[in-house]
């Protein structure tokens, strides 16, 4: 009697064993289509702008001047790269993805002020609410402990566009 309900069972699990593997494929796709994905801005080709006073990307001081921003690798589009429009002064820094509220109208830079102190903290492209944080470098952290007085927003430009 006990064998006989042990093989019922077995007979009922290998009678629904062909439609469990459909329904799983369509829960698994339900699944994926429904979850939402996280947008990868990525900063594409080189941007210009100008800053009209000192600042800092990670452990690298600059002075007022022209600059231009690229992706490192476009196999990484967290490794970045600024240098200065001469040539004279760059930096390598690491980012991740970010949002704006609401969207950027225009290519933009956002530096963070504190005190007299300025440390480039985010980018955006035009007309996209996803961009590019810039990791915090430990100098940073560090003089941010006091506060955050202010952001700086500067419009950047696409290499070879000003006056666009």
């Amino acid at each position: 009697m006990f064998i006989e309900a042990i093989n019922k069972i077995t007979a009922s699990h290998k009678a629904t064993r062909p439609y469990q593997l459909p329904s799983f494929f369509f829960a698994l796709v339900l699944a994926l289509t429904i979850y939402p994905t996280q947008a990868h801005a990525q900063i594409i080709g080189d941007l210009e702008a100008k800053v009209p006073f000192q600042f800092q990307v990670g452990d690298t001081k600059f002075p007022a001047g022209e600059y231009r921003i690229h992706v490192l690798d476009d196999g990484d589009p967290n490794a970045m790269e600024i240098s200065s429009a001469d040539g004279t002064t760059s930096a390598l820094f690491q980012v991740q993805n970010t949002e704006a509220r609401p969207a950027s109208h225009n290519i933009e830079l956002i530096l963070n002020r504190h005190g007299n102190r300025y440390f480039l903290a985010k980018l955006f492209e035009q007309g996209s609410s996803n961009g590019s944080q810039v990791a915090e470098s430990r100098y940073e952290k560090r003089v941010s402990q006091e506060t955050m007085d202010a952001q700086e927003h500067l419009a950047a430009h696409r290499r070879g566009q000003r006056g666009k």
